[in-house]
């Protein structure tokens, strides 16, 4: 039952996208669905750039949970500069203001998700400003550098240091990330926190359901699989060879393309023994787990991927999957044999090695209770809990 009192507090998210983009659910969806299940949220606003004008002004996006759009300056990727400059969105942002204000006094608190409409922090009288920062946003997802990315990039380090400096408590889902807000910081270190990233772990350890084989096209043997966005920071070409060398492994990769047409990607997919399903339902990325029988994270060698940590490291575990990953610094102390293996560099001889490492215990009952444990430990009601904490905001409702 939710509380009905002038202590009442409607959670306000800025996120990257639409709610149901790509049928993806990040840290940011299940941030915002733990705020709406807790007892004193009257409700979550998910605030977001869109790239057309919306119908509606707000739009139930699931329970408790309100979606209100900003449109884009123009729809291709290159003004999307917008979303960082005031004078692009401030006068677009007025309907969600005017509700705001006219909540009579209740808790407002902001959330940032990425270095979005940061003026926002500043148009509302916000109980607690959050930054729960989980990219390094500045830099370029795919590792190249042009002109382009680099007027993006200045763009975009401006709009996040004016929301560090506004935040009353900052969340980092890496170490990395973490030192990186501190640099920018030359007091209120103090507010600054690592909380790395979660699973949805009776989801995914807990699924006894028969994998649909007919996916694999009747390939047989060895499965590894990649479940998540398909972006430009995955190492394409490492894999390429890899698959080359081992004709007989079946890579299988789940989810959209979010490549823009990489040149790589599609070459890949020429190979007879990689498959690409495209999206999946988030509900049945448990049952995708159980066709595999290692989950790979093979990351290029990029300043972008130094701070990532991604989700689907704790996933793979909690499904009792080892894990072989590339590329992600942040990721290294979670290394432990039969667990998590971790590989730097670009050369497809070290990651094979390693997938045939953990294919020596793969099936090993104590191995696989070891991962779970280790990802049980990573439930992220806890988590969200623990960043609870750190705002404070509860201590007050």
């Amino acid at each position: 039952m939710k509380v009905e009192t002038k202590e009442a507090i409607t959670h306000v998210i800025v996120a990257t996208a639409e709610w149901g983009k790509d049928q993806l659910r990040y840290r940011r969806h299940r941030l915002a669905e733990f705020l709406a299940a807790q007892e004193e949220t009257k409700e979550v606003i998910w605030v977001c750039p869109a790239p057309r004008t919306q119908v509606k002004g707000f739009q139930e996006v699931h329970l408790g949970i309100r979606q209100f759009a900003v449109k884009d300056l123009l729809e291709k990727k290159m003004f999307r500069f917008g979303r960082y400059t005031d004078v692009f969105y401030r006068h677009k942002l007025s309907p969600l203001l005017d509700e705001l204000a006219a909540a009579n006094g209740e808790r407002c608190c902001l959330w940032y998700t990425f270095p979005g409409f940061p003026l926002l922090s500043s148009l509302h009288p916000w109980d607690q400003v959050i930054y729960d920062c989980s990219d390094l946003w500045a830099a370029p997802i795919s590792g190249r550098s042009n002109l382009l990315s680099e007027f993006r990039r200045k763009v975009i380090k401006s709009a996040e240091l004016r929301i560090i400096h506004r935040a009353d408590s900052i969340t980092c889902s890496s170490d990395y990330l973490h030192k990186e807000v501190n640099k920018k910081l030359t007091a209120g270190r103090e507010k600054v926190h690592t909380v790395e990233n979660g699973v949805e772990y009776e989801l995914f350890s807990a699924n006894k359901a028969v994998p649909d084989r007919s996916i694999l096209q009747g390939r047989e043997g060895t499965v590894l699989g990649f479940i998540g966005g398909i972006k430009p920071k995955l190492d394409f070409k490492m894999i390429e060879e890899a698959a080359l060398q081992k004709p007989d492994w079946t890579f299988l990769w789940v989810g959209p393309d979010a490549t823009n047409g990489d040149v790589s990607f599609q070459e890949l997919l020429r190979l007879p023994n990689v498959i690409w399903t495209g999206p999946a339902d988030p509900k049945d990325v448990p049952h995708y787990m159980e066709l595999i029988d290692i989950g790979i994270m093979p990351y290029k060698n990029s300043s972008y991927n130094q701070a990532v940590f991604p989700l689907k490291l704790f996933e793979f575990l909690a499904a009792g999957k080892p894990v072989v990953g590339s590329n992600l610094p942040s990721t290294s102390k979670m290394q432990k044999p039969y667990v998590y293996e971790y590989v730097e560099g670009d050369h497809p001889i070290d990651f094979i090695a390693a997938c045939e490492k953990v294919l020596g215990q793969n099936e090993d009952e104590t191995y696989k209770e070891m991962r779970r444990n280790i990802a049980r430990t990573q439930d992220w009601d806890c988590l969200f809990k623990q960043i609870m904490k750190y705002t404070g905001i509860q201590k007050h409702a």
